[in-house]
């Protein structure tokens, strides 16, 4: 039974339940598994009542893809402010890997579930913008170390280095999240392996390595 809501504040704090627990199914469940009564009956509410903050499923899957895609973005925010174009774009890296592994539920729900693509036109996420795209926050810093010469001469397609980058960190992060725990696999430190995969990314970008 649904507890009575009376402020909005309050009414937010059930969303985030309400949020926490589809998360959680999405994942473990599969998104076309799960259904809005399986949602209420994990947190002890009715099935009726979460229609009062959702309508569907599809809204409540896209408000919880949202709200962490809106997370990812805020945790890469400081990234931003930094001047030097190698080091904002080495931070940001080290700043998602970061992310990824403090809220690996969050990170499963929007880079290892599988969901219906993103409609910009149904998403609360403002396409491009830097303070809630973390993808647009990508792209902005790898365009502006390109535009600072430091990257090889050879490598003119911005777009392209980014999404390959992307896949570098997001291949660390998802074995990490998935596997960190599997005895068959003998993993060297997790700092090491960031530290390796940093030195890898940087000789086929960089013209120069840092102190050369």
């Amino acid at each position: 039974m649904q507890p009575k809501v009376k402020t909005e504040a309050e009414k937010q704090v059930v969303r985030i339940v309400i949020m926490d627990a589809a998360r959680d199914l999405f994942i473990h469940q599969g998104v076309d598994a799960v259904t809005m009564r399986g949602v209420a009956n994990k947190i002890g509410y009715s099935a009726t009542s979460i229609y009062r903050y959702f309508s569907d499923k599809e809204q409540l899957l896209r408000a919880v893809v949202d709200a962490d895609v809106l997370k990812l973005a805020q945790a890469l925010q400081s990234t931003l402010t930094i001047s030097d174009p190698l080091e904002r774009f080495l931070q940001f890296g080290q700043h998602y890997v970061q992310f990824a592994l403090a809220n690996p539920n969050h990170y499963r729900m929007m880079f290892m579930t599988q969901h219906p693509p993103c409609d910009p036109a149904l998403s609360s996420i403002e396409q491009n913008n830097p303070e809630q795209d973390a993808y647009a926050q990508l792209i902005g810093v790898v365009s502006n170390a390109f535009y600072a010469g430091i990257f090889k001469d050879e490598l003119t397609d911005t777009t392209l280095i980014a999404q390959t980058v992307w896949a570098a960190m997001h291949g660390l992060c998802a074995l990490q999240i998935n596997l960190a725990d599997d005895a068959w696999i003998d993993w060297r430190p997790m700092e090491t392996r960031i530290e390796m995969m940093v030195q890898m990314c940087l000789q086929g970008l960089l013209k120069a390595l840092p102190n050369e």
